[in-house]
């Protein structure tokens, strides 16, 4: 476990053998960081967060409260996981059938947001730059840039890195009208273009 001045810990937090927790990270009340796990510089995890063994997690990940990140799950940097929203990482589960060995990974791209109470179900990556609305189920891919809602989720259109909906012309641009920066819709893909 690294020096434990590097990040904060509060008193009711376990953190167990093995991982590797970046500077400036935040652990609050009740977090289980389970062993070997890594996690990046300037984390915050909300209170009664539990991360399972093996977990990746690169710098500044926002872990709202009543997260639960399983064994599989890898977030890049910049991603948020809103308050109670689920991993999955069996697709069929069953109590008396043991699973571990059928984990399925999911990595959740660069700048992704994930809303309260969504579900991801596993072996499906979250696109960069992607934001999974308030209680959507994934069940399929998402694109980079895409703004997926509802059960099962669906695309309803396209954001920016700034989380603004993204309004395409005839043209196929777009520019965020919050950081002016300009967008481009080819062939059902977005790239930021500036």
């Amino acid at each position: 476990m690294d020096n434990e001045k590097e990040y904060y810990a509060h008193p009711t937090a376990v953190i167990d053998e093995g991982c590797k927790i970046g500077k400036g990270t935040k652990i609050w009340h009740f977090t289980h960081i389970m062993s070997n796990c890594e996690i990046g510089e300037n984390c915050n995890f909300g209170q009664n967060v539990v991360v399972s063994p093996g977990v990746i997690l690169g710098r500044n990940v926002k872990v709202q409260n009543n997260v639960s990140i399983y064994t599989g799950v890898i977030c890049e940097d910049d991603v948020f996981l809103g308050p109670s929203m689920v991993f999955t990482n069996v697709i069929n589960p069953r109590s008396a059938v043991n699973r571990k060995s059928e984990y399925a990974r999911t990595l959740v791209r660069h700048g992704a947001s994930i809303g309260a109470n969504a579900t991801i179900v596993c072996g499906n990556d979250i696109g960069e730059f992607s934001f999974i609305g308030a209680g959507a189920v994934v069940t399929k891919p998402v694109p980079a840039y895409a703004l997926l809602v509802g059960n099962p989720a669906r695309q309803t259109g396209w954001m920016s890195e700034y989380g603004h909906r993204l309004k395409f012309d005839e043209k196929g641009f777009a520019t965020c009208p919050e950081s002016n920066e300009t967008y481009l819709l080819k062939d059902g893909k977005v790239s930021k273009i500036s």
